[in-house]
């Protein structure tokens, strides 16, 4: 699948223009991480928009989330390992382990999204262009700050080869990369 369909698929299913901002940060950090990595930057990326297209479907419950999304991705033929991966971000709703640097990849590179764009959001002009990495490592150990971002799923960045810090780093890089596009 290419990323024009990708992105309508996303016209379709997602109304919620911040659930949209996500996708797109989560898409960038991906692509960033398998630039890192060595791994294939499209395949990531793909994972990383079209991980939340079923949110709005199944109205979030997470018994459920990613496999819907799984099931629409299956009939348009996308590549098995997207579809695995998406499916195993959320642990709850199929109880299996993720396995793979892909699967650990996709689950810090999309919960990680949350906390920079909380941490941006605390920041007077709300524009992630002023926030620093240090702010970042800061609030992840704030447990009440951005309290519903599991700190343990971006921890999984270390499961996928890719130190903490660095992690970081490389996360604000690339959601800065594409800050108008998320209107930080």
């Amino acid at each position: 699948m290419k990323r024009q369909e990708a992105i309508e698929l996303l016209d379709l299913y997602i109304k919620n223009e911040n659930l949209r901002k996500h996708c797109l940060a989560s898409e960038a950090v991906l692509r960033a991480m398998a630039k890192k990595l060595g791994a294939d930057e499209d395949q990531w990326a793909l994972a990383g928009l079209l991980h939340d297209l079923d949110v709005e479907l199944v109205n979030a419950d997470p018994k459920i989330h990613g496999l819907e999304t799984a099931g629409i991705l299956n009939e348009k033929g996308v590549d098995p390992d997207i579809i695995e991966a998406i499916k195993l971000h959320n642990d709850e709703a199929t109880g299996l382990p993720r396995t793979t640097v892909f699967h650990h990849a996709l689950s810090a590179g999309e919960t990680i999204t949350g906390l920079i764009t909380a941490t941006a959001l605390v920041y007077p002009d709300k524009k992630l262009a002023g926030v620093k990495a240090k702010s970042i490592r800061k609030r992840m150990k704030e447990k009440h700050f951005a309290a519903s971002v599991d700190r343990d799923k971006i921890r999984e960045c270390e499961q996928a080869g890719i130190p903490l810090d660095e992690f970081i780093d490389l996360s604000l890089e690339a959601m800065q990369g594409i800050s108008q596009d998320l209107g930080l």
